[in-house]
Order: structure tokens, then C-alpha cells, then sequence
């Protein structure tokens, strides 16, 4: 019993063997929890000086447009440059701007503008940052823990999200923006210090400058891979469908439960968490595509349920059990571009990733706040957690390769792990999942050795030097 208890416990082993893991890891706790001091404050700034809520919804139209644009471009550039130096630009950048805010905020009469320059900028330098440090992740850690450093980054992000929002509206609360503003410029300050201590991350040899004609081809890349197509898809039709949580305040009054609106906020986090801290298994499975369709269902399932149900608390668990669904899918998808996406593009795709996670949930609080004006807030939560199911349904039709797709057979999986790009795991780091399978050795090379020069050809790319592997 005790075995199977710990054979669930998360997967360690990108922790023991990669020091550059565990430095991102650290700092992007603090990040994130400097974040959501700006995040909160920003926002309830914009309404005390204009007591609009409009004034307060432009903010998003406001980030929205830079994020897409210097998303796309980030990715080229991720692909272009040094990975670290790239990340330490814009984390510095970030700092600058939660500085303004700061000094702002000291002013007797605090500015209203300087609030959208700054919410634009910040949209700005996180699509910059976003692919490179997406695209970082399968250079740091070795092939095989890659589903197990998901995971824990997951856990991260899931431990901020729970406890970030509930100190900041304290600080915010009690302290004010100011101590808030302040807060956020001090974790950019740890932040940075953190990431000037990763690794150098060049790219690979003959990588090409930063273009148009480079995204068009990490474009073309994504297309001619219906595995990696699968998942943008899904990840978009899921948040388009099933993304509630704009009309969560209309839910809750609906409802008669004002109480719980911060629960609605904070349940889907607390599901994924669950998932996070018995992803031990996650290690050991090569259906990646099964994980993002279940996952993406469930998440789709959950909402339809949380949508018909008039019990609060049966709402709460289906808005938990719908955040495991997505983090089931988060993992699969994750898992999946880091095993399959060659290193020289890997920056443009995780643009491209950045797009499929930015614009669904946006669209998505539209078509939500639309349908809520129409129906009410119940009908429009229970429809779109119905489409969102018929909408994975009819694209796993569309695309079975995402369904079948093994990282034991898959071409893409086994030449990523043949070339080496990541570190090797430390002796005695071996992840759970190698452990009692054949050598993985045996498997790329007699994988390698059949398809010859013929996945090369496919890919467009001939033989080129092995990426650089960060010392």
C-alpha cells in the first residue's frame, strides 16, 4: 500500500538532476506571486480613479493585441538568440514597468494613463518571454522526465494561485497599492538575479534571424503535424466553449451565494493541485494524446455540469473536478511539444502555444458574457461545457493521430529523443517512468535506423551538428 502511495507522490527526478530546473522553478514562484500583486492592484486602481467598469474591462483589449504580436515574434526571437539572456531582458523589463506602477501610485494625485501604457507593456515583454521560456524547459531536462517537470511546474503554478491571489487582496485590503507595487518590484529584483544564474542557452547552429518568413515556417511545421495540431485545437475549442469564469459574479447571484465567488475563482486551481500532487503516474504513461482528449472532455463535462446544477457546493466541486480536466489536458499537451518539436524551432512554436492559450480564453469570456445577456448566467455555463465536448469529439474525429500518438513509436518523439538536445540525468536520477522498460537506446536507434534519411527529408532539415547542450 504504501508503495502505490508513493508511486503517485509527484516525479522528483528533474528537481535531483538539473540545477537550471530548480532555479526556473524557484523563480518562477516568486514571479508569479509578484505578479499577482500588480494583477489585483492594477485593476481596482483603474476603478477608484474612474469608477468605470468599462474603464476597467479596456485593459484587456488593451493587452491583448501586444500579447498576440510580440507572442509570434517572441517565439523567432527565442529561436534566434540566447534563450537566458532573453529571459533576463524581459524579466528586468517587467521590473521597470512595476516601478512605474509604483511611482504612480506615490504621486498625490495618482495618473490614470501610465495604468493601459503599463498593462500594454507588460502584455508586450510576457509574449517576448512566454516562448522562451516554454522552449527552455526541453534543454534543461532530459528527455525522459519531461512529463514529470510538467507536472511540477503545474504544482507551481497551482501553489501561487491558490495562495497569490488571497495575499495580495490582503496586502491591497489592508495596505493599499502602494506596499503592493512595491512587492511586485522586489520579486522582479529577486527574479532577475535568479535567472542571471541559469545556464547560457545559445541557439543552435545556422538558427535563423528573427522573420516573417521564420514564423511562416514554425506555422507550416505546426500544420504539417496533425499530433501538435490536435492540441492547439482542443486547447482552443475547450476555452472558447467552457471559459465561465467572466460571468462567475452573475453565476453566484443567480445562485443566491454571493459568498462563494472567491471559491468559484479558486475551485478549479484546487482541482488541478489534486492532480499535481498525484501526478506521480504521469511519468510512467506514453499516451500523452489520450491525456489532452480526456482531459479536455472532463474539463468540458464538469462545466456543463457546474452550468445545470442550483446547489452551490455541487457547483464548487464541479468547477474542481473541471480544473483537474484541464490540467490533465495541460500535461498531455506540455508533454507532447517538448518530446516532439525540434530544438531550432521550438521558440516559434511556443509562440504559436502562446496564441492557443491567450486568445481561447479571451474569446471565450465573450462568448460567455454574450450568451449569460441572452439565456442567463446557468444557460450560458451549461451550453458551452456541452459544445465544448462536441467540439473535442468531432476534432479527435478530425484528427486521430492525436488519439494514437505514443512517444515509445512516434517518428517525432523518437528523433527528439536520439539528438540529445537536453541534459543527461544524473546517475541514480533515472525517472520512474525508464525504470523496468527496455533501453531506450535500443528502441531510437532501431527507430533511427529504419527511417534513415527519410524523417529528415520530411522535416525538410539535413544533417545538421547536435544543439548545443547548456553546461
Amino acid at each position: 500500500m504504501t508503495t502505490k502511495l508513493t508511486a503517485l507522490l509527484p516525479d522528483l527526478a528533474p528537481w535531483r538532476s538539473s540545477r537550471d530546473f530548480r532555479l526556473l522553478w524557484v523563480q518562477g514562484l516568486v514571479t508569479y506571486l509578484g505578479s499577482v500583486m500588480a494583477l489585483i492592484a492594477l485593476p481596482l486602481q483603474i476603478k477608484e480613479l474612474t469608477g468605470s467598469p468599462l474603464a476597467v474591462g479596456v485593459m484587456g483589449a488593451v493587452e491583448l493585441v501586444p500579447l498576440v504580436v510580440f507572442g509570434l515574434y517572441g517565439g523567432a526571437l527565442a529561436d534566434a538568440v540566447d534563450r537566458r539572456r532573453v529571459i533576463v531582458l524581459t524579466e528586468a523589463g517587467l521590473g521597470l514597468l512595476a516601478a512605474v506602477l509604483l511611482v504612480n501610485a506615490l504621486l498625490p494625485s495618482p495618473v490614470l494613463w501610465p495604468l493601459y501604457v503599463v498593462a500594454g507593456g507588460v502584455a508586450a515583454l510576457a509574449g517576448l518571454q512566454r516562448p522562451a521560456l516554454d522552449s527552455l524547459l526541453a534543454r534543461i531536462v532530459p528527455h525522459g522526465q519531461l512529463a514529470a517537470a510538467a507536472a511540477l511546474n503545474a504544482l507551481r503554478w497551482q501553489a501561487g494561485a491558490i495562495a497569490g491571489p488571497a495575499l495580495a487582496g490582503l496586502v491591497v485590503a489592508y495596505a493599499g497599492n502602494v506596499p503592493a507595487y512595491a512587492t511586485t518590484v522586489v520579486c522582479f529584483c529577486a527574479s532577475v538575479l535568479m535567472c542571471r544564474r541559469l545556464s547560457p542557452v545559445p541557439p543552435v547552429e545556422h538558427a535563423a534571424k528573427p522573420s516573417l518568413r521564420g514564423i511562416a515556417e514554425g506555422a507550416r511545421y505546426a500544420w504539417s503535424r496533425p499530433v501538435l495540431l490536435g492540441t492547439y485545437a482542443i486547447d482552443l475549442a475547450a476555452m472558447l466553449f467552457a471559459f465561465p469564469n467572466t460571468i462567475f459574479p452573475f453565476l453566484a447571484d443567480e445562485l443566491d451565494a454571493d459568498w462563494s465567488l472567491g471559491l468559484m475563482y479558486s475551485a478549479g486551481a484546487v482541482g488541478s493541485l489534486v492532480v499535481s500532487l498525484t501526478s506521480g503516474w504521469v511519468s510512467r504513461t506514453r499516451r500523452h494524446g489520450l491525456l489532452v482528449v480526456f482531459g479536455a472532455t472532463g474539463w468540458g463535462l464538469a462545466i456543463a455540469a457546474a452550468g445545470w446544477t442550483s446547489q452551490i457546493w455541487l457547483v464548487l466541486a464541479c468547477l474542481a473536478l473541471a480544473g483537474a480536466g484541464d490540467m490533465l489536458s495541460g500535461l498531455g499537451r506540455t508533454t507532447i511539444w517538448n518530446q516532439t518539436i525540434p530544438d531550432r524551432l521550438r521558440g516559434r512554436l511556443a509562440g504559436i502555444e502562446v496564441l492557443s492559450y491567450s486568445i481561447g480564453p479571451q474569446l471565450g469570456q465573450v462568448r460567455a458574457g454574450a450568451m449569460a445577456g441572452w439565456t442567463g448566467a446557468r444557460p450560458a455555463v451549461w451550453t458551452g461545457g456541452v459544445a465544448c465536448v462536441a467540439a473535442v469529439g468531432l476534432l479527435t474525429a478530425a484528427l486521430p493521430a492525436l488519439v494514437g500518438y505514443d512517444a515509445r513509436t512516434d517518428e517525432d518523439a523518437l528523433r527528439r529523443a536520439g539528438e540529445g538536445n537536453g541534459p543527461r540525468a544524473e546517475e541514480g536520477d533515472e525517472p520512474r517512468a525508464e525504470q523496468g522498460d527496455r533501453p531506450r537506446t535500443e528502441e531510437v536507434d532501431r527507430s533511427r535506423a529504419e527511417q534513415g534519411d527519410r524523417l529528415r527529408v520530411e522535416e525538410g532539415e539535413g544533417p545538421r551538428p547536435e544543439a548545443p547542450t547548456p553546461t
